[in-house]
């Protein structure tokens, strides 16, 4: 465990990941009203949408739409999900310029997921990145259960490894660990580091990190001593995974925020402004917000 990073990058994952498995579905409006209010806040990733199909992921549907509409800002990027070369297509017709794709290290949660096998998953992927790629679009990669899958049980670190290392040799920038049943602790999770970090740099690794069992803060901080200084995080605690029986929201980026600016880590992030925006977008999905942080939090 070495020193902690003088700064972190937070990709903003609430307008995707956040929003997808929601009970209510937002409007493109107020999607579009909520990305405001995280890139006044100071992010500067946010993960805006994805190319999916709305049969299988309804509250993602007017992804299109949503990246025509969305003011461009110098120095934000807004990543979409895509699963396919028909995603791309779509992607690229609304002007996107950074994609990322996904990938499970489960067979059972690839099917549930994607509906093949990993094999075939990543085949799929490679011809996606080498197109976006070609069309000047960075790609992001994404694997899922790299802890524990709902269906098979522990997960091997050195799979996971493996497939990261196959996620970078086919174009990916950098690759997101995660821990989509929120089943890690932070040990398990510097153990992960350390086995995937033999394979792939650390500094091309992110942590994308469930809070189901309430290990989310205490895993940002465990792959900070390990050298991770990009980490997924939902405004809210928004989140969850349609595929994964169970598990509940991502970490909520105002949780995140709090614990790093406490350990004098520097997020580039007005932690009022998000906790407004928590608030807003708990109260238009009609629910309570989830993050301990926004719950606490008192304006002067």
């Amino acid at each position: 465990m070495g020193a902690l990073p003088a700064r972190v990058r937070i990709v903003e994952v609430g307008p995707r990941d956040g929003l997808q498995n929601e009970r209510v579905a937002l409007s493109v409006d107020d999607r579009l009203a909520l990305i405001a209010k995280l890139v006044d806040a100071g992010l500067v990733d946010i993960e805006a949408g994805a190319f999916v199909s709305p049969k299988r992921v309804p509250n993602m549907a007017g992804s299109g739409e949503l990246m025509k509409r969305l003011p461009r800002s110098s120095g934000v990027s807004y990543p979409c999900l895509v699963p396919n070369d028909t995603g791309l297509d779509a992607a690229l017709e609304a002007g996107c310029r950074d994609i990322a794709v996904f990938a499970a290290v489960s067979e059972t949660f690839s099917q549930r997921n994607t509906a093949c096998s990993i094999a075939e998953s990543m085949a799929r992927l490679r011809a996606v990145a080498r197109r976006a790629l070609d069309s000047n679009v960075r790609v992001r990669g994404y694997l899922s259960c790299v802890i524990g899958c709902p269906y098979e049980g522990p997960m091997a670190a050195g799979i996971v490894a493996d497939m990261a290392l196959q996620l970078i040799d086919m174009g990916c920038h950098e690759v997101s660990l995660g821990d989509t049943t929120g089943i890690g602790t932070p040990e398990q999770i510097r153990r992960l580091i350390d086995a995937v970090s033999v394979r792939v740099p650390v500094h091309r690794l992110a942590g994308h990190f469930h809070d189901t069992w309430g290990m989310g803060v205490a895993n940002v901080y465990a792959a900070l001593q390990s050298g991770v200084t990009v980490f997924d995080a939902s405004v809210g605690g928004l989140g969850g995974c349609p595929f994964a029986p169970g598990a509940s929201g991502n970490v909520a980026t105002e949780d995140v925020v709090y614990m790093l600016e406490g350990a004098g880590v520097v997020t580039g992030v007005d932690l009022g402004k998000l906790v407004g925006a928590a608030r807003w977008v708990s109260d238009r999905l009609d629910r309570q917000v989830a993050s301990r942080v926004a719950r606490a939090y008192r304006t002067e």
